[in-house]
């Protein structure tokens, strides 16, 4: 029997500030588990017809939480994948019940120093433009850790490469769901 295959029987749903690596190191997990990647915030700019800058920009962050909100139900009503999701979508308490009930869900956490360090190489973030990133993750984390904390499973996801991550989520994922080490 293949000893991944239990990880393989319901979605994965990757929660967690941004620059924790939720794509990234969702990207390497489906590929190990030989699953499908889905990433929430493509979803969301394809069924929008446009990126998420233009939607805050144009419509509101209301606006793009409840597109998301949306797409995330629609993701999780099909067959097992490994999700990345936005920053803020499990902030939405309809998005972390579906979640919840529909995948494992796991926290991929990282200090608000690293994120910013990630975070600030790149201007495509509407939560932070014309902001010090330092401080808006903070003031993010003070308000989402502790909601990120109802998720299945919590993997720290430091200043280490992305595989590095991937194979502690690989473990956590195996003693979640008490699959023996082979």
């Amino acid at each position: 029997m293949d000893p991944l295959s239990p990880l393989r029987a319901r979605t994965i749903t990757l929660v967690g500030l941004m620059g924790v690596g939720k794509t990234s190191v969702g990207k390497r997990l489906a590929v190990a588990l030989g699953l499908p990647f889905r990433d929430a915030d493509v979803e969301v700019e394809t069924a929008a017809g446009r990126s998420i800058p233009d939607i805050f920009a144009d419509l509101g962050e209301a606006a793009f939480r409840e597109g998301e909100r949306r797409v995330i139900a629609r993701l999780l009503d099909e067959p097992p994948h490994v999700l990345a999701t936005g920053g803020g979508a499990f902030m939405n308490a309809e998005t972390r019940s579906l979640i919840k009930s529909r995948s494992i869900s796991i926290w991929l956490r990282a200090d608000v120093e690293v994120l910013a360090r990630r975070v600030g190489r790149k201007d495509n973030r509407p939560l932070l433009t014309g902001k010090d990133p330092l401080v808006v993750l903070r003031e993010l984390a003070e308000i989402r850790y502790p909601i990120y904390a109802e998720a299945d499973i919590v993997v720290e996801s430091g200043d280490t490469p992305h595989h590095v991550s991937v194979e502690n989520v690989l473990k956590a994922l195996s003693a979640y769901l008490e699959i023996p080490e082979t």
